[in-house]
């Protein structure tokens, strides 16, 4: 029924269409569903899950929310039962309905949107924002003011996905698709694009990837010469300068006292 309504809207029309779409935004509020899930090491997109939550913003209504003096209007409410769910939300974050945050996350100040998934002890930082259908792993640190950039078209594109004990500093943009993986460590203000080139230059010679940052790296902003009919200019691009080790570890060890919550 999600792949009817998405090839022609006026199905929702249809009780049984509009009841459909709702249904897979509550799985995933409840974390039954997600957009991206990891099978045998690789990554697979269900495609019909973002046409659902494109869908949900057509036929959601509008309701009026407050929170103290504030008050808001808009189609998608924010997370409720906060406590029963076991996880930390500080006074000013947003996170919101048809987002699913595993017991044992705080998200201080942050921003989580529908269709993303946050998984345990990881911290959404002050300004920082998780965008729709992200997938974040265990023990991630989103620092103050990363943009994790939401992807939900086309059906079946790759959503930004961090995995587990990532590192994400102050200030940087990762979007279109770009996959961190596990116990990467991004320098802030670096920005992470689909064509962004990431070289690792911690060899003996130079190692160019795309859309992926493989796992342990740590990674700083930069810049590589590219040629234009005008002349010569630099362009962005991001340095692999070495791996991740325990100086580095006892660097972001602090972030988990901000996280205890006596989970296992």
């Amino acid at each position: 029924m999600i792949t009817e309504a998405a090839a022609d809207p006026r199905a929702l029309e249809s009780g049984m269409h509009r009841d459909a779409v709702e249904e897979v935004i509550a799985m995933l509020d409840r974390g039954e569903l997600r957009t991206a899930e990891k099978f045998d090491g690789e990554w697979r997109v269900n495609g019909w899950v973002q046409q659902a939550i494109k869908l949900y913003f057509r036929i959601a209504p509008f309701t009026t929310e407050r929170a103290g003096p504030m008050e808001y209007y808009d189609r998608i409410p924010v997370k409720h039962d906060i406590a029963e769910r076991g996880i930390r939300i500080v006074a000013g974050s947003i996170v919101r309905y048809g987002s699913y945050v595993e017991p044992g996350v705080v998200v201080a100040l942050g921003f989580v949107n529908l269709g993303s998934y946050v998984q345990t002890g990881s911290l959404v930082d002050a300004w920082a924002t998780v965008g729709s259908g992200a997938q974040i792993g265990r023990d991630v640190h989103l620092a103050g003011g990363v943009g994790i950039g939401g992807v939900l078209e086309p059906p079946g594109a790759r959503p930004v996905i961090i995995e587990d004990g990532a590192f994400i500093g102050s200030r940087s943009i990762i979007v279109e698709g770009v996959v961190v993986e596990e116990r990467a460590v991004i320098a802030a203000q670096t920005c992470l694009t689909a064509s962004t080139h990431i070289i690792d230059v911690s060899g003996d010679e130079p190692v160019t990837y795309k859309g992926r940052v493989p796992a342990g790296s740590v990674v700083v902003p930069g810049t590589r010469t590219r040629n234009f009919p005008v002349g010569e200019f630099q362009v962005n691009c991001a340095l692999i300068v070495g791996k991740r080790t325990e100086s580095t570890d006892d660097k972001l060890e602090f972030n988990h006292d901000l996280r205890d919550f006596s989970f296992a």
